[in-house]
């Protein structure tokens, strides 16, 4: 029973996803210590009077909210305090880009953009983006140098040389036992 009601939630979890991904997904990565800007404009011709960022695992709090010419901290995550900005808090022309700065591994998440423009009620979903800040281990499959990659590589070539080996040795024992066999078959039969 619990079991069926996960799986419900899951799927309507999946399609509430997809159709917020539909108005515009987008996927950023970055490594921890970067600054990145999550992309978002406001296409509506009024201006811009509320932009709110979010994760969606972060339930009431947000990523960052600027309302009445100011940033608002009042819900906002401790986890991105000093680290958020505006690529321009003006909002000229539309452009609430967020700029998230010293990435974090736990920065990972599935962020939505938020706009209320002026003579709005309610705010509306512009952007949906993943973020996906990837440690250099996880970037070059397990470790900074990339050596687990060649690690594989020279265990497929010593593979491949002892696959060699055997194939030779085995083509050899079978040309001696041809040749034994094409002697014997040669020599007259013995009178009785």
């Amino acid at each position: 029973m619990i079991e069926m009601v996960s799986l419900k939630v899951s799927l309507l979890w999946t399609l509430w996803i997809s159709s917020v991904s539909a108005e515009g997904h987008v996927e950023v990565r970055g490594e921890p210590g970067q600054s990145i800007t999550l992309p978002c404009s406001s296409a509506a011709s009024s201006s811009v009077i509320v932009v709110q960022w979010s994760r969606t695992d972060l339930g009431s709090e947000y990523v960052l909210l600027f309302r009445d010419g100011r940033f608002d901290v009042g819900n906002q995550n401790p986890s991105y305090q000093n680290r958020v900005d505006l690529v321009d808090p003006q909002m000229k022309e539309g452009n609430v880009s967020l700029v998230l700065k010293n990435l974090t591994t736990n920065d990972t998440g599935l962020y939505q953009c938020q706009v209320q423009n002026e003579g709005g009620l309610d705010t509306k979903l512009i952007r949906t983006i993943r973020l996906e800040v990837l440690s250099p281990e996880k970037k070059n499959g397990g470790t900074s140098d990339g050596s687990i990659g060649l690690i594989v590589g020279l265990i497929l070539l010593i593979l491949l040389i002892l696959l060699a080996v055997v194939v030779v040795v085995l083509f050899l024992i079978y040309k001696k036992q041809s040749a034994c066999f094409r002697k014997k078959s040669s020599d007259p039969p013995a009178d009785l």
